[in-house]
């Protein structure tokens, strides 16, 4: 099996259950010290010299979002260092890479965060409890990692082990998207959403997490001829950034059949 950067990192520690990723610890061992305080420009930043560094959070800010701040920044030092980075909240968690490259610095620091919140060799066999993807495996798996909802269902669609897919929207159209490789790519989501979903009503509404998954048309977030055949689940959750995050699982196994998006011409 191979290993991500931050999951050598935790075992090279011997970090082998959720409970022990002890952030701070780990920063400690790359030379970096936190210190949570006020912050007033920004909502962590890191300062380092030579090999050591002192990484500052915002403590104003609720748990998981500190814990994922501190992994942000660990990432910087890693792979930005001798550089002064100060990042604002749009900068951490954001995961704006997925719509501007997966080379920019504070996306490459989100991902780092996510896998070292939510290391993929731990993950794995705690996943094999779950049959199906919804925001309640989210919320178990999420506060079993003191990790944030939108790291945690982040890293559960990435497994590439259930059959959906995030979208992020804001009022003015779609952020990004991730969609696994076990869901076709023609299942692409519209850039605008469907004022007959429950995203646009929490969107421009209401502003409040469903309590369940809803089923609705899979024409109401595709735009594909077929896709009027079929239903598919959708969960809704608002962002601090006002973004919304929709979790859509898929139930049909027809849409998930691969089919050849150009077909070969026939002669008669």
């Amino acid at each position: 099996m191979s290993y991500s950067a931050p999951e050598r990192l935790l075992k090279s520690l011997g970090i082998d259950r959720p409970e022990d990723i002890d952030l701070e610890a780990v920063a400690w061992s790359l030379g970096a010290k936190v210190k949570y305080r006020p912050l007033k420009s920004c909502e962590a930043r890191i300062c380092g010299y030579e090999n050591k560094a002192i990484i500052s959070v915002d403590n104003r800010k609720i748990p998981q979002r500190q814990r994922f701040s501190v992994a942000h920044e660990i990432g910087h030092w890693i792979y930005h260092r001798g550089q002064l980075l100060i990042c604002r909240a749009s900068d951490i968690g954001s995961f704006g890479g997925f719509r501007n490259g997966a080379t920019s610095p504070e996306f490459v620091a989100d991902q780092f965060a996510s896998e070292l919140i939510l290391p993929s060799y731990i993950l794995t066999p705690i996943l094999k409890q779950f049959r199906s993807l919804n925001l309640k495996t989210v919320s178990e798996i999420s506060a079993a990692f003191k990790a944030s909802k939108t790291a945690t269902a982040i890293r559960l669609v990435q497994s590439n082990r259930f059959h959906a897919m995030l979208v992020c929207h804001a009022q003015q159209g779609r952020r990004w998207f991730i969609r696994p490789p076990c869901v076709p790519d023609r299942w692409f989501p519209q850039d605008d959403l469907d004022r007959d979903s429950y995203a646009f009503d929490t969107l421009f509404g209401s502003r409040q997490e469903q309590v369940r998954p809803r089923k609705i048309g899979a024409d109401a977030w595709f735009d594909r001829a077929e896709a009027n055949r079929y239903e598919i689940f959708e969960h809704t959750f608002p962002l601090p950034s006002d973004e919304v995050l929709t979790l859509l699982t898929f139930t049909d196994e027809d849409m998930m059949e691969e089919r050849d998006t150009l077909r070969p011409f026939r002669r008669r």
